[in-house]
């Protein structure tokens, strides 16, 4: 019985501790490619996914165009991300930022356009 106790105490310590570290079971962590080119682009996407409620981080490295987002999936989505994404004037692998946001990009921030589907 004393054993089954401290067992007991060491799972629910550990549960706790998990817990307490942020870790939560709904979160999940996904890649996607973001276009942009600079340090300015990199402020303005990770800014646009950090406001979102339900993301943890997010990271965009230039060089790659890939963006590591982490989120709590009972909140939001990919799809909401990209949207936020979009929305700021950058293209995503599902959104096209509209026109006349990306020309108002600084000029270093203006990236090759996949061209618009017909």
């Amino acid at each position: 019985m004393k054993k089954t106790s401290i067992i007991l105490s060491m799972l629910m310590f550990m549960a706790f501790a998990t817990l307490a570290m942020g870790s939560n079971p709904g979160n999940k962590t996904e890649k996607t490619k973001v276009y942009g080119n600079c340090g300015m682009c990199k402020n303005r996407i990770e800014k646009a996914v950090n406001e979102l409620n339900g993301v943890e981080k997010a990271n965009w490295d230039k060089e790659t165009k890939m963006l590591e987002v982490t989120y709590d999936t009972d909140k939001t989505d990919i799809k909401k991300i990209q949207k936020a994404i979009s929305d700021v004037g950058h293209d995503t692998e599902l959104y096209s930022a509209k026109d006349e946001v990306y020309n108002n990009l600084h000029s270093c921030c203006k990236y090759d356009r996949k061209p618009a589907d017909k």
